[in-house]
């Protein structure tokens, strides 16, 4: 803190703002800020906590990295007596500056809890999705969905009350801030080594009981997405982790170079910053062909509503394309295609049967049966033989593109989660997000008074 140039806060500063910027871009390119809303989708309270714990974060970090620099660069440096400049000493601040120490570590210690809650629950997923078999099928009763809880809970009251039991001192305050937090979030780095060695044989296995392609290439994408995460938020605790074990020794031999603190600090800021923005696009994948199909929804939408008969004018285009095509065909005028085919189809007599009663003679119909000479028959141009076409089709929020090959997305994991018996969790076949987990609802019961 008061040993740290001002510059070490600026870059922390920066970086921030930096990701705070992605994750608006992102958050707006994913679903236009529709997921920060409170009833967003159907998954409940767990999504909310997910999605506001790790969205607070991000602000808190900010806020503290913006307070510290204003401080650090109104207060400035002093030259020692050896000629030596340094960074103020927080003893040397004014009351106002000295005021603030305490409630900027305070919110960057509960910013740290709800970082630690987001990457808790990715290890608690990850290690449910990779052990889980079909028997285990729901992940809020598991025991890493409660491993998750108690985890959460102990991190969002021990970061913050380790800070406030040690304010007295704020260099102590900071340094085991640092510390505790530390702690915390390699311990978390640590247990989620093993998952990314057992991913790749989880991934085989997936392609052995035939898994669609679209969620391997998922999972294959969120795996090397963890393998930077995980570089990263080594880079992003180790540092601290440094500090905050040399600030609570008697001797301070790395908090007294301007060089090391500086060093540590910067580069435990990249880490947090391209940690974090992996995160992000981890809780909240995007679909670029999602997003291209709603656009040109929306764009079809309202070309219908401002061109009015788009939808006539479009008909009789193809049925002005049919007579010219009926025309060529049969040797018949664009106007008139059946002229030239009048041979073709006939009706029967209208006289009376010798098995059916006498009747009155009725004027054909055009409920009749086209006949057509074996010649006539070779003359019909042969059509191939397409296959039905899917349309797009909406779930939720999302739109979901059709096509003509092959099935949606939702079907093919349908069809082969019921094909056979699979050994993998149900849930691998439906797998979008790791906080995107649809939560069992007790059905309401509903009286009408009569």
């Amino acid at each position: 803190m008061s040993h740290t140039s001002p510059a070490t806060y600026l870059v922390w500063l920066i970086v921030s703002c930096i990701l705070l910027s992605f994750m608006v871009f992102h958050l707006w390119s994913f679903d236009r800020f529709k997921c920060l809303r409170w009833n967003s989708g159907q998954n409940g309270a767990f999504k909310r906590v997910m999605t506001y714990s790790y969205l607070l974060s991000l602000p808190l970090i900010t806020t503290y990295a913006l307070g510290y620099t204003i401080i650090k660069y109104k207060e400035g440096f002093i030259a020692l007596e050896d000629g030596t400049v340094v960074a103020k000493p927080f003893e040397m601040w004014p009351q106002s500056s000295r005021h603030a120490i305490f409630p900027l570590t305070l919110i960057f210690s509960i910013g740290w809890s709800m970082e630690m809650i987001s990457h808790l629950e990715e290890l608690c997923f990850w290690l449910f999705l990779v052990n889980s078999g079909s028997v285990q099928q729901n992940w809020f009763r598991s025991v890493y969905f409660r491993t998750w809880v108690v985890g959460s809970c102990v991190a969002v009251l021990y970061m913050p009350l380790l800070t406030i039991f040690t304010r007295d001192d704020p260099l102590k305050c900071e340094a085991y801030t640092f510390l505790g937090g530390s702690l915390g979030s390699l311990s978390v780095t640590l247990w989620f080594t093993p998952i990314l060695w057992a991913f790749p044989a989880f991934l085989n296995s997936l392609k052995s009981e035939g898994v669609d392609i679209a969620t391997i290439v998922r999972l294959t994408k969120f795996h090397e997405y963890n393998m930077i995460r995980i570089a990263f938020r080594f880079i992003f605790v180790v540092p601290l982790l440094i500090l905050g074990a040399d600030g609570i020794t008697p001797h301070t031999h790395i908090n007294e170079s301007m060089l090391w603190t500086d060093f540590l600090t910067m580069i435990s800021a990249f880490g947090v910053s391209v940690s974090s923005a992996l995160t992000l696009v981890i809780f909240f994948p995007r679909s670029i062909e999602g997003e291209i199909a709603a656009r040109e929804s929306i764009k079809s939408q309202r070309q219908g509503r401002s061109g009015g008969g788009f939808g006539s004018q479009n008909l009789m285009q193809s049925q002005n394309r049919y007579s010219e095509y009926s025309a060529s065909s049969h040797g018949g005028s664009p106007g008139n295609p059946y002229a030239s085919a009048s041979h073709r189809y006939s009706f029967p007599p209208p006289g009376n049967s010798p098995s059916a009663p006498p009747r009155a003679a009725s004027p054909p119909t055009m409920h009749k049966e086209w006949t057509y000479d074996d010649e006539e028959q070779d003359e019909l141009p042969s059509l191939p033989r397409l296959q039905p076409m899917r349309p797009n089709r909406r779930r939720g929020e999302d739109v979901e593109m059709g096509g003509i090959t092959h099935l949606s997305e939702t079907n093919l994991s349908q069809h082969n989660l019921h094909r056979n018996r699979s050994t993998l969790n149900p849930l691998v076949h439906n797998f979008k997000s790791p906080i995107d987990i649809m939560e069992e609802r007790t059905p309401r019961l509903t009286f009408t008074k009569y």
